[in-house]
């Protein structure tokens, strides 16, 4: 990504070189997921798939006092099922492209993650939360589940037991209690959380892009089939990284003693 395009629904920086911060943008509205943030977070995801230029990091959070609430239901009211369900399948797609991207992608939750926004948290790399984020995937209150990755993200994350008492009560829950149970890896003051961030993503950034990206690619893979298989994947994608410069620069600085200048190459 050579330029930040501009988008209706998100907002888009560069805090820190190779990497990018996307912030959902309806604060009024508390970062309602809408047709047009659904079209927003497709365009942007599939661009970053098919070129991620010079990103090693992307950093999701929300802008105003929440991350994101879910699904806008005022723009819901009165739509027809055959309205509901093809807006379905462009958000489906909106998550699918998210889960897909090559570049890490660390959710920073500085507010309310309600339904949509539970499962757009569950569907990044890992999470970072402030401590006054709340958590709920609420849908079955609606007469509806989550359907943008909630019923299996969310159980892979904390557990079958756990994922089912959540879901199926709609009950919401604390940064802290996410953080116990496996789905959040750090909780920091409301204050500290996006320094916070940036410092884990600058880490990641530091790294050898194209390993980092094998790394996270042996590691989706992987955790979906048998060990046997995942460790094949594992040595596919470690070879993929010997014959880069990348590789060669990394053990140069080393036996330099200075930090390595990675190119992605």
């Amino acid at each position: 990504m050579t330029s930040l395009p501009a988008f209706e629904t998100l907002l888009l920086d560069r805090p820190q070189p190779h990497i990018l911060r996307v912030a959902f943008n309806r604060p009024e509205v508390m970062n309602a997921l809408g047709t047009q943030m659904g079209r927003d977070v497709l365009t942007l995801f599939q661009s970053l798939i098919l070129d991620p230029g010079d990103l090693r990091c992307i950093v999701l959070t929300g802008t105003g006092r929440a991350f994101c609430a879910g699904g806008d239901l005022k723009e819901r009211n009165g739509m027809t099922d055959a309205a509901w369900r093809t807006q379905h399948v462009l958000f489906e797609q909106a998550f699918y492209s998210l889960m897909d991207c090559p570049v890490p992608v660390i959710a920073a939750v500085n507010g309310a993650a309600f339904g949509g926004g539970a499962e757009f948290a569950l569907a990044c790399d890992f999470i970072h939360a402030a401590e006054t984020a709340r958590f709920a995937l609420t849908e079955t209150r609606l007469g509806i589940i989550p359907g943008c990755g909630g019923t299996q993200n969310l159980p892979r994350a904390v557990g079958v037991r756990r994922a089912r008492e959540l879901i199926l009560t709609g009950r919401p829950f604390s940064a802290a209690e996410a953080q116990a149970w496996g789905m959040v890896n750090q909780v920091w003051p409301a204050d500290g959380l996006m320094e916070g961030v940036l410092a884990v993503a600058g880490a990641i950034a530091a790294g050898g892009p194209i390993a980092v990206r094998q790394a996270k690619r042996a590691m989706t893979l992987g955790i979906e089939t048998d060990l046997k298989t995942g460790l094949a994947i594992e040595v596919e994608a470690y070879n993929r990284t010997v014959s880069t410069e990348d590789r060669r620069e990394g053990v140069l600085a080393f036996n330099e003693k200075r930090p390595a200048r990675f190119t992605g190459s």
